[in-house]
């Protein structure tokens, strides 16, 4: 929770455009029309763009750090966290497609079963 805190505004909005598919995927489950399928579609690019966007802002942070100190013990360390840290928009936008996708095929399943 403290690294949620320590985020940056763009940080934190790629994080939440990662976990907008997953909402709507849960709305396609509750009512699968053909209008919440065509959204899924642009929000997972966007949940795509926003996971690598993060990602990269991520990783040109760690490496303005390193342009911009001595290369230390303490330097490689921060380096380290901050690469770990680059990591997170990927993993969530990525966890979050996977489940709002399969939350998808279940909304098709039951739409094919005239639910």
């Amino acid at each position: 929770m403290d690294m949620l805190r320590n985020a940056g505004i763009f940080a934190r909005l790629t994080l939440a455009v990662g976990v907008v598919p997953l909402i709507m995927a849960v709305v396609y489950v509750i009512r699968p029309t053909e209008r919440n399928l065509a959204l899924m579609r642009p929000l997972s690019l966007a949940g795509l763009f926003a996971a690598a966007g993060g990602t990269v802002i991520g990783v040109i942070n760690v490496l303005k750090f390193t342009w911009t100190r001595d290369l230390t013990a303490e330097t490689y360390r921060v380096m380290a966290v901050g690469a770990a840290e680059s990591l997170v928009p990927v993993l969530v936008g990525f966890a979050s497609l996977t489940a709002a996708w399969l939350l998808v095929a279940v909304g098709m399943g039951r739409r094919g079963a005239g639910v």
